[in-house]
């Protein structure tokens, strides 16, 4: 099927998914599909950036909710005041913080990824845990995809049942193209997280190839499975795909084309706001 058939047949999907819709209306493990407040943002924090320079960049920027990177040593490695003030000053201006951390070792190394995220609970500085792990990076996924498929799925089980915060992974947008199984992979991940965070990594926000259609797929799987998709722009650069960042393009074109996805998604129930990667790239982006 050609790239702009395919985006016809899934946006008159989400039209279909949306007049289904019931706003407000929520049932056990799933969020409320009531319309977000235009513009919602987040934004990843890799690094050990400032805590005030940090919280005064997203308040600027519209940014009501931050990834903020973890260390697995950050009780030991003197990260945690920067984190307490950071979590004092994010409170004052009402902006979430939600863990942020993954390795792609961590598909098959479960135990790891468990201590991390006790560490983060310890903190009790976080609002939700935002899971980084990409198993196609692993060896496993071209020596033995199944097993890796149901390894990644199992870690997502067992990092949901650890802890009383809510649980957001972030997905590749071709995620629905695989199998585990006889179930589809992005369906079985939609199933044991809160929310996904699509990097749907683009340099235009509407049209073929841009970051409304790689994404459409998992908008229409979010509706059904009543979970929240939000969208992924990169500021980064990217030597190997120029199309997928704006980093060449400056934030004066970030903002517009985002504007354009947040027009776009009035459609899409399942819809979370936008995600930019990453705090240190953005700030820095040409006008």
């Amino acid at each position: 099927m050609g790239e702009r058939r395919r985006t016809r047949l899934v946006g008159a999907l989400l039209v279909l998914f949306a007049a289904l819709a019931v706003p407000g209306i929520s049932t056990a493990g799933r969020v409320s599909m009531s319309a977000l407040p235009a513009n919602t943002r987040a934004m990843w924090l890799w690094g050990d950036s400032p805590a005030a320079e940090v919280v005064d960049w997203a308040a600027a920027n519209g940014v009501s909710e931050i990834f903020v990177y973890v260390s697995p040593a950050v009780l030991t490695n003197g990260d945690l005041q920067r984190l307490q003030d950071m979590r004092m000053r994010a409170d004052a201006l009402k902006i979430k913080l939600s863990a942020l951390g993954g390795d792609s070792a961590w598909v098959t190394n479960h135990k790891a990824a468990l201590a991390w995220q006790a560490t983060v609970l310890r903190t009790k500085l976080f609002a939700g845990i935002h899971l980084d792990v990409e198993p196609y990076l692993s060896d496993g996924w071209s020596t033995d995809l199944q097993a890796t498929e149901k390894s990644y799925l199992a870690l997502l089980d067992k990092m949901r049942v650890a802890s009383t915060l809510p649980l957001e992974a972030d997905v590749p947008f071709w995620f629905g193209e695989y199998r585990v199984g006889r179930a589809n992979l992005a369906d079985e991940v939609l199933k044991r997280v809160g929310a996904v965070t699509v990097m749907s990594y683009r340099d235009t926000g509407i049209g073929p190839n841009s970051i409304v259609a790689i994404s459409q797929d998992w908008l229409v799987r979010g509706a059904v499975a009543g979970k929240r998709v939000r969208l992924g722009a990169e500021t980064g650069p990217l030597s190997d795909c120029s199309y997928c960042t704006f980093h060449e393009e400056g934030a004066t074109k970030l903002r517009e084309e985002l504007a354009k996805v947040d027009a776009a998604t009035r459609v899409a129930p399942a819809f979370g706001g936008i995600a930019v990667h990453r705090y240190g790239t953005w700030r820095q982006l040409p006008v």
